[in-house]
């Protein structure tokens, strides 16, 4: 019994040896749908073991294993349900190289496999393979035609489908927007969004395909189409044509996409001239220029978007020489103009700074003279009514000259504004205080003479007969200078007049004129002269 169980042993540990050749532990398969699989499993006995069966499962999720296949060494071969015709072992002889082949994978396919051998006397052996179905991405890109003007829309759309799924992208240099999503089949789409621009047309928007199973993005190419109005120009007129001139044409160049392929000419207020023809964009003269192929030309292109004008004002080079040069001369002589414009005006103004400059200075020298003149008064005031009599007699005298005159000391006028209405009421408001003034003044000095008179009465001459005359209407009327009426010789030191006694005698002999007080006429008056002298 010990030499049967270690011949048992012994060859469970040989059978134990024996090993797959493929594939290694944990491996892990990745296939592409539509395409065929290979999983491979080959297993290699030793000594005495043999392979009498090879069978291979699927395991879904949940652990539930399927039959694929099967290959018995006595019974044959047996495909179950489900796989015929889709799977099938790469060998003719499956005991010796069990690998499976499933051909045009589904992404259905995608499970675990096992790939399970029988052998006798030693057991059952299994590997186990996990088989990964990528699907190779498939993309379309599908271009908007746009035209100029349209609001902000779709310029292209990108879609690719693919396992797993795949990335999409968009390489511009074109402003705008893009949108990806993704359906519930496993559609993967891109929309890109813009404003076009007629500078967009021709332009880069290429889509891109992001996949694990390809080296390199797939590039989706694509080039914007953006319609636009023609941009009409006419050619061929170069300001030389000239009376007899041949070969004279016009073209009606202009871009727009698509281009035109309708022109129509005309001319502005008649039609065109005899001897023209038409062909495409060309206007062509087929007989030599003449004066009344003058005038202006217009060019109409069209195209699906719109439509655009273009003239050109034909005209003989002598009529275009004659206006350069008329216009030349205008133009130089309303150049000179704004010159000599300037120069006035540059002239004027300086002047008027000048004058400006010369009135304040002048001003200024007025108000320094009146400055000093009022302190010349306010220094020349004295208690002496004699001087003050004669300072008024110069201050009218110098009040009474014009502006820029002098009177006999050389000295100019106080005020030579007088002329203004502000300066003539400030004048007679000054010459009413002056004549106020030098009356007052009369009046003081005519009272000090008589007070001089009656104190030096018995220095005076002889006493006179005054029969008549102011001072005997006024109640002074004297037999001599000592006496009066009523009045006895011992009362001569009270002779002083009372005040309303000289008031009334100078109402009724004497006038002021001018800040003088001077008599009336009367043939019989008496003359003082100012130092108390009688004339």
């Amino acid at each position: 019994n010990f030499l049967l169980s270690c011949s048992t042993i012994l060859r469970y540990w040989m059978c134990v040896c024996g090993e797959f050749i493929q594939p290694p532990p944990s491996l892990a398969l990745r296939s592409f749908a539509d395409e065929d699989s290979r999983l491979p499993c080959q297993f290699k006995a030793q000594d005495e073991d043999s392979v009498v069966q090879v069978t291979w499962y699927r395991e879904r999720r949940g652990g539930v294993r399927e039959h694929i296949i099967t290959k018995h060494m006595t019974e044959g071969l047996q495909v179950f349900p489900g796989f015929a015709g889709r799977v099938r072992f790469e060998s003719s002889d499956p005991i010796q190289d069990s690998t499976l082949l499933i051909q045009s994978t589904k992404e259905s396919d995608q499970a675990t496999y096992t790939c399970h051998i029988s052998t006798y006397p030693s057991g059952n052996f299994e590997r186990r393979i996990q088989l990964i179905v990528w699907r190779l991405p498939i993309s379309s890109l599908d271009p908007v035609i746009l035209e100029e003007g349209q609001a902000f829309r779709l310029a292209a759309s990108c879609r690719a489908v693919g396992l797993p799924l795949p990335r999409l992208s968009w390489d511009t240099d074109v402003p705008g927007q893009s949108q990806n999503r993704t359906s519930g089949d496993g559609v993967v789409t891109s929309n890109f969004f813009l404003h076009p621009l007629r500078s967009m047309d021709g332009r880069r928007l290429d889509c891109l395909v992001w996949h694990p199973a390809l080296d390199q993005p797939r590039r989706l190419r694509n080039t914007l189409v953006v319609h636009f109005p023609p941009d009409a120009v006419v050619a061929g007129y170069d300001h030389s044509w000239l009376v007899n001139n041949k070969g004279a044409e016009l073209r009606c160049e202009g871009g727009g996409n698509p281009r035109p392929l309708n022109f129509t000419w005309t001319r502005k207020g008649a039609g065109l001239p005899e001897g023209v023809s038409v062909e495409g964009n060309r206007l062509i003269f087929t007989r030599p220029l003449n004066k009344t192929d003058e005038g202006v030309y217009q060019c109409e292109a069209r195209n699906k978007v719109g439509v655009v004008r273009a003239e050109v004002n034909s005209q003989d080079s002598n009529n275009i020489l004659l206006i350069i040069i008329v216009g030349g001369a205008a133009g130089t002589l309303v150049v000179v103009m704004v010159i000599i414009i300037i120069l006035v005006n540059r002239y004027h103004k300086h002047k008027n700074r000048k004058l400006k400059r010369e009135l304040s200075e002048k001003k200024e020298e007025i108000n320094n003279l009146s400055r000093q003149n009022s302190m010349r008064r306010l220094n020349s005031i004295s208690t002496d009514p004699r001087i003050q009599v004669e300072s008024s007699v110069l201050f009218e005298q110098r009040e009474g000259l014009r502006e820029g005159e002098y009177d006999s000391l050389g000295r100019p006028a106080i005020y030579p504004s007088c002329h203004s209405e502000r300066g003539s009421g400030r004048r007679r408001e000054m010459e009413a205080e002056k004549t106020e003034r030098m009356c007052n003044s009369c009046l003081f000095h005519l009272f000090m003479l008589i007070q001089d008179l009656d104190l030096h009465r018995d220095q005076s001459p002889p006493p006179l007969s005054v029969s008549s005359g102011p001072l005997r209407q006024a109640g002074m009327e004297k037999v001599g200078w000592g006496q009066r009426e009523g009045v006895t010789e011992g009362e001569e030191g009270n002779c002083t007049p009372e005040p309303y006694e000289i008031s009334e005698a100078l109402a009724n002999h004497f006038h002021c004129s001018n800040g003088v007080l001077r008599p009336k006429p009367h043939p019989n008056a008496i003359i003082l002269h100012p130092h108390g002298q009688i004339i």
